[in-house]
């Protein structure tokens, strides 16, 4: 199911079983971990990316 079709009352749902499965106390600090892990994915995906001969030469550069 695509995210665009979830109604207001889906996502309360989800969240209050979020909130029930973590606690009140974690929410921030999860909240915080998937933040960043959004910023390395972002960071990862605007360097150019290498092909794999490349990367197996360098490999082999560095044993």
């Amino acid at each position: 199911m695509p995210w665009g079709k979830l109604g207001v009352g889906e996502l309360l749902i989800i969240l209050l079983i979020v909130l029930v499965l973590f606690g009140a106390n974690r929410l921030p600090e999860l909240a915080r971990s998937i933040g960043r892990s959004v910023n390395e994915l972002k960071e990862g995906l605007k360097g150019k990316p290498q092909p794999p001969a490349a990367a197996a030469e360098e490999d082999q550069g560095k044993k």
